[in-house]
């Protein structure tokens, strides 16, 4: 059973409201930073970490603040098993170092990177074609680039389509974050869950006997059990799409809110880079990331009892104050490098730089070199969803 914080020390914020997150949440996150850095909210059932010191202090010590968990287990439920995301050191470094190869700069410069550009012109092409009266940068483009992007990463067939792999990581980013144990979500998880096995039942074999760079492939070489073979798979659809869609997406609508520093990448003024980073850190992805107290500990002036449920607000984090100057301010020339956009410690993102090296190098600045007068609808209005993961699910375009 999930362990109830101790109420001596600890604020809480009955006002928290997930709902109201789903439209915004970050002026919910400002006032959780004001009331301290951790903070308990009944509507979630979870000890919330809400600023940057805090939230990177705990990511530091993974053996107070585990991500091996018996009771948080919405991920597990979703994918079907514990991937690496969901164990500590050593199972999760074992894991883990099974995919770094696919990953390195070398293997993403001279593999990937090919790949990646070749997948760009190939959807700008589409989007293209979609008008300036109907285009949306998100299903139109960032979706599908995102996924091709994450079929090849994973070694899929061709007759995987770019439509199955957005569903299937729509379906798994929702049962990740399903706190409120919705069951068509969970429905949908079990029927993804049942396509991709499908799909991992013919191509396990094949690679166990033509190995290629993909990272189902490594997983496999290193002697994995099928079980984690597939369970990171399976991670891997859920993060390895839901992050570069949506910060394709999101890198638009930004640079769109903000012209003049648009024009500053147009003209080479600044660098796609830069905007990457800021982006990650202004409207981040991934909002919160769930973890277990491994044993009883005084954090931050609070004590937390051994069970207790905690979420890692990384969203909160990058809008503190106390770390970046004028946080609430889209700045693609700032310093943004200390954000925590992709998580940090053991835990961070192993596909940061596969995803840099595709938005930053291929998917943005062709967007612009092609379409530089590309800007939102006036009519057409975008939508945000989400605060667990949170992305841009329209954003239609027009030039």
């Amino acid at each position: 059973m999930t362990t109830t914080p101790s109420r001596t020390n600890l604020p809480v914020a009955q006002w928290f409201d997930p709902q109201e997150a789903m439209v915004d949440p970050y002026p919910q996150y400002e006032r959780l930073r004001e009331v301290g850095p951790v903070v308990y909210a009944p509507a979630v059932a979870r000890v919330l970490v809400t600023t940057h010191e805090a939230v990177k202090e705990a990511e530091h010590h993974p053996e107070i603040f585990s991500s091996y968990s018996e009771t948080n287990l919405t991920m597990m439920r979703a994918i079907g098993a514990r991937p690496m995301l969901r164990k500590d050191d050593p199972e999760h470094a074992t894991e883990r170092q099974a995919i770094n190869p696919t990953l390195r700069p070398r293997a993403i410069k001279n593999l990937w990177s090919p790949k990646f550009k070749e997948t760009v012109e190939k959807w700008l092409d589409y989007l293209i074609e979609k008008g300036p009266a109907d285009a949306d940068i998100n299903v139109d483009f960032a979706a599908p680039v995102a996924s091709q992007n994450l079929i090849d990463l994973l070694g899929f067939p061709e007759s995987v389509g770019v439509e199955d792999m957005s569903r299937w990581s729509i379906d798994f980013i929702a049962g990740t974050g399903n706190l409120l144990d919705d069951q068509e979500i969970w429905r949908r998880c079990d029927q993804s869950r049942e396509e991709v096995d499908e799909i991992l039942d013919d191509l396990l074999p094949r690679l166990r006997k033509q190995p290629d760079g993909s990272i189902t492939s490594h997983l496999l070489e290193v002697g994995l059990p099928e079980e984690s073979v597939r369970a990171n798979a399976k991670l891997t659809i859920s993060g390895g799409m839901n992050e570069p869609q949506h910060m394709i997406s999101n890198m638009v609508w930004a640079l769109s809110k903000h012209p003049q520093q648009r024009d500053l990448l147009l003209d080479g003024s600044a660098q796609w880079n830069h905007a990457f980073e800021e982006t990650v850190r202004w409207q981040s992805p991934i909002g919160m990331i769930p973890r277990e107290v491994a044993a009883d500990t005084e954090f931050f002036g609070v004590h937390l009892e051994q069970g207790t449920n905690v979420g890692l607000l990384l969203a909160s984090a990058n809008r503190d104050s106390q770390a970046f100057v004028d946080p609430d301010t889209y700045d693609i020339r700032r310093a943004a490098g200390g954000h925590l956009g992709f998580g940090s410690g053991v835990h961070l993102c192993a596909g940061k730089l596969a995803a840099k090296n595709a938005i930053a190098e291929h998917a943005l600045p062709r967007l612009y070199e092609r379409l530089p007068n590309l800007e939102l609808d006036p009519v057409r209005q975008p939508k945000w969803h989400g605060w667990v993961f949170r992305g841009l699910t329209t954003l239609p375009v027009t030039w």
